[in-house]
């Protein structure tokens, strides 16, 4: 083998900067145009940016010409078709897996087809990749030691990968491998004298380090290795390998990888320039915390050698916050310091909420950092828009998904009725939360605009037609689901007699790039076959998941966010590592449904841990850059987070390293990191800390206090005046759920209707006639109030299991005398005050000796003797009512029986055990209630007597509760 010629850069130097310095000078004294000769291969488009960059400031000259490693797979090749388009390949890919899980269910139930075909795609993109052939697969020996999964999973791959192997369009990575492979046999027969460089890549991909092992024995090749650490000792260069498995997970081992294929040793890597780090100690420190567990032992013996650590870790912060809140708000400080001192800084962090919620911070003082990741294409308005859309072919429009589609931003955009457009789903919201139905069609809206003006019809009768194309189906082409995904969105955004050209759908990037992948969804659709609904739209999400879009337009020349790959591109000022918990960064290996990890092992394939050894290294360029902050919340939403391994790592050194002040040094590093969480709790904490509230006891003028209530309010008014206060007076009512559900208030309403249609239609028949009667009606009034199918069941069934006694109890009741109101309301005045109670019961029947019995339905548990005695007055205030004749229909009767008749459970009956006596007091003590409230200095307390502390009232937010306790006295206050 010929002379490799190998160089490499230290952590902490601008790679890109030395790079094109290094390059420089090596070609001086040579003529100008030589350079523009030069082939310089890059790892990435950000280093490509940043490498010319660098050259500008070198000012007017020849470039050399940059591609990317990746650039390789678009090369003509003779005899080699193009390569197959991605989304083809997984539209492919999605067919065979979804015939793989209908012959066999039990295979990674739960899983969508899509997203196997995803995982599945992956897998045999690194096959290509790694140059893992299907033979490899073949000789896999699983029949003892795997489980059955596996076996069936690796029976399955084989089939695929020969699929692969004898398609005549191979896919992007198998094409790459190709190119290298040839490129790699050309040279080796007849090398180019063309010089060649390979820079910033690890070689972590088996491809691309093929590429550049060739180019490294070329005459004129050479490659440059990003972050080596070149104060690795030899015995610690060894043990990456002295182990059975190699340590993949070590930052370092790549190149180890790299060179003992290209017959090196890390002693012959030449520096590409001499220029030092902007801390050898530093590097030093963070060479000896990341060495393999094996020889961690050495930390003692050699950590003693590097003297004071105190001017290493000089530059280093340390934040560890107590939640992601506020870690984020510390970032995003210390990201707006540097740019108001006019530093350039960067966080560098693989959790991207961790980074949303940075950039949402910075927007609140104007700052947009530069994102290298951009925003997911699927979180834009229009990406969010076609989600909505997507997820909901196929399916019933509910309340909430169709006030979502109504008034997201892009709706009717490109009509002259916007205004009006958002007007009228405001009242139609109101609307359908008071009346319904739970599922809107046209004949709801025709009836909504019924005598409205020509404006609001307009516009009801295209929402109508629009909500009648969201209709149930089953399988369909992908071509077909698209065709009526597309249709939907431009109609919506269009609005009533507008069009779509004129909306904002497809207009700035977001839109133009979801016009893109819907392009191409369409041009490869036929490789897809039929899907349901569901799968449809597991592929727009995961279609529009993978994409980003950039707006760099206006973003701050010297703030960016950038990803764990950029850390080798870098070259600002302060780098702040964020989110170094376990799992965040290294993450967690992805599941993998295919294959075992003895599996991988044995074929070749990726560990997990070298995606950790990538990781590993990314962290220790990171770390060696001039001023530093470590970063990690001790708390997420869960539980108690972990330390990333590598600060665990870092922050145990130190505290071991007392000869070398290393105690000192860690505690001076977080002292710094706490000034960020001071400064961070300060701007969370309000200007001014307002006193605690009050219990209010509001007092509004007598005049507009309520004259008349219902029976059921008196128990508000003893247990919540406030209620009374805010509904009565206010009048403030609680807005209907926006998605309405079969609760408990529904299904008594329900039952109660059921009740009352049954006893009135009561005729004299046999008790399985007149079950069979109840239970027709009960299944005709379920099918028409209740259009939750499961709901119908569940409560047919609940009613079916009281059927019987209920009939029989209504005999009996029959027998003693005859239902003579029912539902029907009465009203009577307080003696000496202006003051009307109303009651509406649910049923009264007059006894043979003439008394009246008073029955109350009850869906739930009755209340007890005591808490009828004391709250819960309804009965005893009816039966009260019915003595002073408030119903004209049966006028004054004596109510010689009050029963609670319960609609579940087993339909139980309860008599309540008070007489003439506790109806007179119970009527006596209404009267003082209601005299307490006719003067201006009786407040209507908020929370006053409520039966559980955890009980919630519709206007605990407008007392404000949660800033006062239970036990606070409540302060009357006049109002009004």
């Amino acid at each position: 083998m010929a002379e490799a010629h190998v160089f490499a850069l230290p952590p902490g130097v601008d790679f890109p900067r030395e790079l094109v310095v290094g390059l420089i000078t090596r070609m001086q004294g040579e003529p100008p145009e030589a350079m523009a000769r030069v082939r310089l291969y890059l790892n990435s488009g950000r280093m490509q940016r940043r490498v010319r960059e660098e050259f500008d400031r070198h000012g007017a000259r020849f470039l050399p010409r940059l591609a990317l490693v990746s650039d390789l797979a678009r090369q003509p090749l003779s005899g080699l078709a193009p390569a197959v388009p991605p989304l083809r390949r997984r539209l492919e890919l999605a067919r065979l897996t979804a015939e793989l899980m209908r012959s066999l269910p039990s295979f990674e139930a739960g899983a969508g087809a899509f997203g196997l075909a995803r995982s599945l795609g992956q897998l045999m993109a690194e096959m290509q990749t790694e140059g893992v052939t299907p033979d490899t697969l073949e000789r896999l020996d699983v029949a003892e030691n795997h489980a059955e999964h596996w076996r069936r999973s690796l029976d399955f791959i084989r089939i695929v990968a020969r699929y692969f192997e004898a398609d005549a369009h191979p896919d992007a990575e198998a094409r790459q491998r190709l190119a290298i492979e040839n490129l790699a046999a050309e040279w080796q027969h007849s090398p180019t004298t063309e010089r060649i460089i390979v820079a910033g890549s690890t070689g972590s991909r088996g491809a691309t380090a093929l590429f550049m092992q060739a180019v490294a024995t070329l005459p004129n090749g050479m490659i440059v290795l990003p972050g080596v650490d070149f104060s690795m000792p030899d015995h610690a260069w060894n043990s990456l390998y002295s182990s059975q498995i190699p340590l993949e997970d070590h930052p370092q081992y790549r190149f180890l990888h790299l060179l003992r294929a290209l017959s090196l040793t890390p002693g012959d890597l030449k520096r590409w320039t001499e220029t030092p780090p902007h801390s050898a100690g530093r590097n030093a420190l963070i060479s000896l915390a990341l060495r393999p567990a094996p020889v961690t032992d050495q930390w003692m013996q050699e950590g003693q050698q590097l003297g004071d650590l105190g001017p290493a870790c000089a530059d280093v912060s340390l934040i560890e916050a107590s939640d992601p809140r506020q870690e984020a708000t510390a970032l995003a400080l210390a990201l707006r310091e540097a740019a108001e001192t006019g530093q350039s800084a960067a966080l560098i962090t693989p959790d991207r909420l961790l980074a949303r919620r940075v950039a949402a911070m910075l927007d609140r003082w104007g700052i947009i950092p530069d994102d290298s990741a951009g925003e997911p294409l699927q979180q834009t308005a229009p990406g969010r828009f076609l989600r909505h859309i997507a997820r909901l072919q196929g399916r019933r429009l509910t309340i909430e998904a169709l006030l979502v589609l109504l008034k997201h931003p892009l709706t009717a955009t490109g009509s002259t009725l916007r205004g009006h457009h958002l007007r009228f789903t405001r009242e139609l919201e109101l609307h359908l939360r008071r009346q319904g139905p739970a599922f809107p069609d046209a004949a709801t809206l025709s009836a909504w605009t019924e005598g409205k003006d020509p404006e609001q019809t307009l516009w009801a009768s295209w929402l109508g037609a629009f909500i009648m194309r969201f209709e149930p189906s089953g399988d369909r082409s992908i071509s077909a689901w698209l065709e009526t995904h597309l249709s939907l969105a431009e109609t919506l955004a269009a609005g009533p007699a507008g069009a779509v050209e004129a909306s904002e759908l497809w207009l700035q990037e977001p839109g133009r790039a979801c016009a893109r992948i819907m392009a191409d969804l369409q041009m490869e659709a036929e490789h897809g076959g039929l899907v349901s609904a569901s799968d449809y739209t597991d592929l727009i999400d995961g279609m529009l998941g993978e994409e980003q879009v950039r707006a760099t337009a206006a973003a701050h020349p010297g703030i960016a966010i950038l990803g764990t790959l950029e850390a080798r591109v870098h070259g600002h000022d302060l780098v702040i590592l964020g989110g170094l918990n376990e799992g965040i960064w290294p993450a967690a290996p992805a599941p993998d449904p295919w294959l075992s990890r003895k599996m991988r092992l044995d074929s070749g394939l990726l560990l997990p841990e070298r995606q950790i050894g990538l990781s590993a290294h990314d962290f220790q360029q990171a770390i060696a850059a001039r001023q530093v902050i470590l970063s990690r919340a001790r708390r997420d939403s869960d539980a108690e987070t972990v330390p990333s391994r590598w600060l665990n790592r870092f922050t145990n050194l130190l505290g071991g390293l007392a000869k070398g002040h290393g105690p000192e040094a860690l505690e001076a590093m977080r002292a710094r990191g706490s000034r960020y969480l001071r400064m961070a709790m300060a701007v969370d904490r309000p200007d001014t800390l307002l006193p605690a509230q009050p219990r209010p006891a509001p007092r509004p003028p007598v005049e507009v206090r309520p004259r008349e209530l219902p029976v059921t309010a008196i128990k508000t008014l003893i247990r919540d005046p406030y209620a009374i206060y805010a509904r009565r007076i206010l009048r403030l009512r609680p807005l209907d759920p926006l998605r309405p559900e079969p609760d408990a208030r529904l299904r008594g309403q329900v039952l109660h209707e059921i009740v009352e249609l049954f006893v009135r239609q009561w005729h004299e028949e046999e008790p399985e006639a007149a079950v069979a009667r109840l239970m027709a009606l009960a299944q005709e009034v379920l099918e028409t109030r209740i259009p939750w199918p499961s709901a119908q069941r569940l409560w047919l069934a609940r009613i079916g299991r009281i059927a019987m006694r209920l009939v029989e109890d209504e005999a009996a009741r029959r027998a003693r005398g005859r239902p003579a109101l029912i539902e029907k309301s009465g009203s009577v005045s307080l003696e000496n005050m202006d003051f009307t109670l109303n009651a509406k019961p649910d049923r009264i029947d007059i006894l043979q000796d003439g008394t009246a019995h008073l029955f109350d339905y009850k869906s739930g548990k009755p209340p007890s003797d005591a808490e009828v005695l004391h709250f819960d007055k309804q009965l005893l205030l009816e039966a009260a009512m019915i003595l002073r004749g408030a119903f004209a229909d049966i006028g004054p009767r004596e109510v010689s029986a009050m029963t609670y008749l319960r609609l579940g459970g087993a339909g139980e009956t309860r008599d309540l055990g008070f007489g003439a006596e506790e109806i007179r007091e119970t009527w006596d003590k209404l009267g003082r209630l209601i005299a307490r409230y006719g003067n201006r200095a009786q407040g209507y307390a908020a929370r006053r007597a409520l039966q559980h502390s955890l009980e919630q009232s519709d206007y605990d937010h407008l007392s404000r509760f949660g800033e006062w306790e239970l036990s606070d006295r409540a302060k009357g206050e006049d109002v009004g």
